[in-house]
């Protein structure tokens, strides 16, 4: 029986995503509300309360970019980069993600600080390392968020099977990551193939992982990030006249994590309003039309932050959008390769991610 793979052409995934977009728009016109109805929610918006979720949000990020600094400082021998340095680079990776399809972000981030750090051996893949973890990292947070949501959160029945199922995946992720980072980590990098040299480099950056008080602050910060994020969904319910409780926050943080997971479009709009909407309508009694609308404005709060302070530190970097878009060729150059066509191949796309 063959396998069903994406599409590689620009063109195919381009087609993919425009099938889901169609798709999901039009359930949104059959079984959604009026646009009238959604227009007359956001005429009742309280300001107040979306400044302050905003600057959840905002503390947020900071939050979350301290995580990272402690996991790069555990990963590298210094100069490390100053922590100004990296919440420039993780925010610029936070537009990348808002605004382009895929987890661009993530590599963008990479690029940013690599050009602020000395060039030494490996320093890609070790920051390709340090991401992972940051992002292993976060399953501890959503594990206690889940937790949280099941004591005291209206979950459908349906609804736990998926989040016993995901609490199995994250436990498993977690403790796969945290005994690779700590098995091997003395393999040396010369005179083995490439792949196991990408490998015990990617290996350096979990480095944290090995390190228990540096884990710990870590995940406290992460944690932190994640506790500002629920508050902000809170705030943005009052901000919609949701007088829901707390726990029907967590539900909407979930909800919209999950369905943002793999970004068919940029920010699967639609997608994430439908969801948001439905649990809130079942469980809490929120009108439909007014779920919809906080949806929209609880993405246009977040990507506030997100694209807002991202385009400030992209344009102190120095880069543009379509410098972003080939920072995976770039990463694919940085891994090491034997022989000097990998070497100019290298220089080449540094040079164009450079501009």
């Amino acid at each position: 029986m063959s396998r069903l793979h994406p599409p590689k052409s620009l063109w195919g995934r381009i087609a993919l995503a425009l099938v889901f977009m169609g798709a999901v728009f039009a359930l949104f016109w059959w079984r959604g509300p009026s646009f009238r109805a959604i227009g007359d929610a956001f005429t009742a918006v309280v300001w107040e309360w979306v400044v302050v979720a905003i600057a959840f949000n905002l503390l947020s990020v900071v939050v979350r970019a301290l995580a990272w600094t402690t996991v790069i400082r555990s990963a590298m021998p210094p100069p490390h980069p100053k922590p100004m340095t990296v919440f420039s680079a993780f925010s610029v990776g936070l537009f990348a993600n808002a605004v382009l399809p895929g987890r661009i972000g993530e590599l963008a981030r990479v690029a940013v600080l690599t050009r602020k750090l000395p060039r030494r051996k490996g320093l890609w893949a070790t920051l390709v390392g340090t991401v992972l973890a940051h992002r292993v990292f976060d399953i501890v947070p959503v594990l206690l968020l889940i937790i949280y949501v099941l004591i005291t959160a209206k979950v459908p029945a349906w609804a736990i099977t998926i989040l016993a199922a995901v609490v199995g995946i994250g436990v498993g992720l977690f403790t796969f990551t945290l005994v690779s980072a700590r098995t091997d980590h003395g393999l040396r990098n010369d005179g083995v193939g490439a792949v196991r040299r990408v490998v015990a480099m990617a290996r350096q950056g979990l480095g944290v992982m090995r390190a228990p008080l540096g884990m710990a602050l870590a995940i406290s910060f992460q944690i932190a990030g994640w506790v500002c994020q629920l508050f902000a969904v809170w705030t943005a319910m009052r901000a919609f006249h949701i007088h829901a409780p707390l726990p029907a926050a967590g539900v909407v943080l979930l909800v919209m994590n999950v369905v943002t997971l793999f970004p068919f479009w940029p920010g699967n709009i639609g997608a994430v309003q439908l969801a948001i909407a439905a649990p809130l309508s079942a469980s809490y009694g929120v009108a439909y039309a007014r779920g919809v609308a906080y949806g929209f404005g609880l993405q246009a709060i977040e990507a506030s932050v997100g694209i807002g302070v991202g385009l400030i530190f992209l344009a102190r970097e120095g880069l543009s959008v379509a410098m972003l878009k080939v920072m995976p060729s770039a990463a694919q150059a940085e891994l090491p390769n034997a022989g000097e066509e990998s070497d100019d191949r290298a220089e080449r796309e540094r040079a164009r991610v450079s501009g």
